[in-house]
C-alpha cells in the first residue's frame, strides 16, 4: 500500500508545505544542526521532510504541524518511533509528543518502537 502523502489527497498539500518548509528551514528537526540544502542523495546529510508523529502512528500525511526538516540519516535512525516524554498522571499511560521537543542530540534510548 502506498502512503498517504505520496498519492491521493494529501500529495499536493505535502508537496506545498515541503517547498515553504525547505524556504524557510535551516536546523534538522531531530539533531538540531545545520543542513545543507545543497547536498543530495544519496548524501546522508541531504535535506529530507519528516513527519514528526510517522504516519503509521496516527501523524496527519501533509499538514505542515507535522513536517519538519531533517538530515536524511537522522530521518532512517528516528524511523516511526514516538518519543516518550513523560508519564500522563491521569491516565497512568505515556504522553507521547513529537520530536520538537527533543533534546537535540541523536540519542535514541528515550525511544519505542
Amino acid at each position: 500500500m502506498r502512503r498517504a502523502d505520496r498519492v491521493g489527497k494529501h500529495r499536493t498539500a505535502f508537496d506545498k508545505n515541503k517547498k515553504r518548509i525547505l524556504m524557510t528551514a535551516t536546523l534538522c528537526g531531530i539533531c538540531g544542526k545545520p543542513v545543507d540544502k545543497k547536498l543530495k542523495p544519496p548524501d546522508p546529510l541531504s535535506p529530507v521532510i519528516d513527519h514528526i508523529i510517522p504516519i503509521s502512528k496516527g501523524g496527519h500525511p501533509s499538514a505542515i504541524d507535522n513536517l519538519q526538516l531533517a538530515h536524511w540519516q537522522c530521518n532512517r535512525q528516528k524511523s516511526d518511533k514516538l518519543f516518550n516524554n513523560k508519564n500522563d498522571k491521569n491516565s497512568g499511560k505515556p504522553e507521547i509528543i513529537g520530536n520538537r521537543n527533543l533534546p537535540q542530540t541523536i540519542s535514541w534510548k528515550n525511544y519505542r518502537g
